[in-house]
């Protein structure tokens, strides 16, 4: 049986970013020649993230020796970078600011960010005094805000349903069937920011969790599950309804994941792509803010972008990230 181990996640977390990285560009960039990127499909870029963190999350409170170590091991992951974006936000965005440095600082809006924002509560003060026309500075964060909330999740859910209890995949279905009737009842209404809070997207993660507690079987059938994945996924975009996708999105990303076998040492030089996700956003804003994307070719200017953000992923988790794990 094939070792769960080797597998392609590196690869597969850089891909989603870069997915996202590219959709942005195309929507904040606000260049008509950068425009067709807006097609990038963020949306399942997003949800595959979750699907991967449904997975892994599960495999580590699995094999955690106690809750203190698996909350410590999680945390450690994803807060300290999370503080560290929301900080050089607040501070180095007053250069772009229309506001003089001495009335930026002064305005509780800085504050009113930085505390929010620092309990992951985004959506509470999105925007900083007189940057970006005071839109949001960092769009991408409220996916932080699910993630830390699976953390959670799943100590509960082992609780509830045991490591080894029989009942375990009927119990994570009936959580997932929940998920999608309060995921289309806010779609159908076109609250699509509802929707996609932690009970809407819950599904998704459950979706990584069934492989994750079926690995030996998924593995033993991917091929066929693969084909069938491909197959029916479309039924929901032919529907308008999502039913069958999230499934089978959790099973084409942990195909991907589980196939590929050159792919396995993709993150040997490092875990770049939560620094990537992190930072592009406010990084493509900035360029905007600047005019550069008018100002000069959008192609060139959008290849500099992505230069910028990939080494500063690269700097995040070389000069910082990595010393909390």
């Amino acid at each position: 049986m094939q070792d769960i181990t080797k597998n392609n996640f590196d690869f597969i977390r850089v891909l989603l970013a870069f997915i996202v990285f590219v959709g942005h560009l195309g929507t904040l960039s606000a260049s008509k020649d950068l425009k067709i990127l807006e097609h990038s499909p963020i949306e399942i870029a997003v949800f595959g993230f979750f699907v991967v963190s449904g997975f892994l999350i599960a495999r580590s409170y699995d094999r955690s020796s106690s809750l203190k170590s698996y909350l410590k091991k999680r945390i450690n992951r994803i807060v300290p970078a999370y503080l560290l974006v929301v900080f050089l936000c607040a501070i180095l965005l007053s250069f772009v600011s229309t506001l003089p440095l001495s009335e930026y600082f002064s305005n509780t809006q800085v504050y009113k960010y930085l505390f929010w924002n620092s309990l992951f509560l985004n959506f509470k003060a999105p925007w900083l005094p007189g940057v970006f026309g005071n839109q949001a500075v960092n769009g991408a964060l409220w996916t932080l805000k699910v993630e830390m909330s699976y953390y959670f999740c799943v100590p509960l859910l082992f609780l509830l349903f045991g490591k080894n209890n029989k009942y375990r995949n009927i119990s994570l279905i009936i959580l997932y069937f929940i998920s999608l009737v309060y995921l289309n009842y806010f779609e159908g209404l076109n609250k699509m920011s509802m929707s996609k809070q932690l009970p809407g997207v819950l599904c998704y993660f459950i979706a990584g969790m069934l492989i994750y507690f079926n690995f030996d079987k998924f593995i033993q059938h991917k091929h066929k599950l693969f084909i069938i994945a491909l197959a029916t996924v479309w039924i929901d975009l032919i529907f308008d309804i999502k039913l069958f996708s999230p499934m089978m999105v959790g099973i084409i990303v942990l195909y991907i994941a589980y196939s590929f076998k050159f792919l396995n040492n993709f993150g040997k030089y490092g875990d770049f792509t939560y620094g990537i996700y992190i930072f592009h956003f406010p990084i493509i804003r900035t360029f905007t803010t600047l005019g550069l994307f008018e100002d000069y070719n959008p192609f060139v200017m959008a290849f500099i972008c992505m230069l910028l953000v990939i080494a500063v992923g690269v700097s995040s988790w070389h000069f910082y990230e990595k010393r909390f794990l």
